[in-house]
């Protein structure tokens, strides 16, 4: 059913522009992403030994480094979305960038940079794995951490 310039109907003509803005405002698919917990940790040569209690899931990995007092500073539980780094502030004013890589059935991969320092690693952990890495230089006996776990 056409009109006699070859337009719909008024009728339908509306439908359709209905239904193309109902499409419009119904958003994509949102892109994947992976939730991760990351926790910023201060470790120190001096002191008493000691660990945070907040900190007992890394005790077994903790006590197999030379520091002796670990404390949290920071927690941030994330959900990262594959290529967009997020910035993670350090004690010491610097940002920390983490970035989601890859992902594969088990294992995700991410870079980690501290660009004031010009430092960059990439990591690659296991599902039920964390991983503790060192993000600044030792000064006075101490340095930060960054411990992440994909899927906590």
């Amino acid at each position: 059913m056409t009109s006699t310039n070859g337009c719909l109907p008024a009728p339908l003509t509306r439908a359709a522009l209905l239904a193309a803005a109902l499409l419009a405002a119904v958003p994509a698919e949102a892109a994947p992403t992976v939730p991760v917990r990351a926790r910023i940790i201060k470790g120190s040569r001096q002191g008493p030994p000691a660990i945070d209690p907040r900190l007992n899931d890394l005790r077994p990995q903790l006590s197999h480094v030379a520091y002796v007092r670990w404390d949290q500073v920071g927690e941030h539980v994330l959900d990262m979305a594959f290529g967009k780094a997020v910035e993670l502030p350090l004690p010491d004013g610097s940002k920390l960038e983490v970035t989601l890589l890859e992902s594969r059935k088990d294992t995700v991969t991410f870079e980690v940079r501290v660009p004031k320092r010009k430092t960059q690693s990439r990591l690659t952990i296991s599902k039920d794995k964390r991983i503790v890495h060192q993000v600044t230089g030792e000064l006075g006996g101490e340095a930060y951490f960054v411990t992440i776990r994909p899927w906590p």
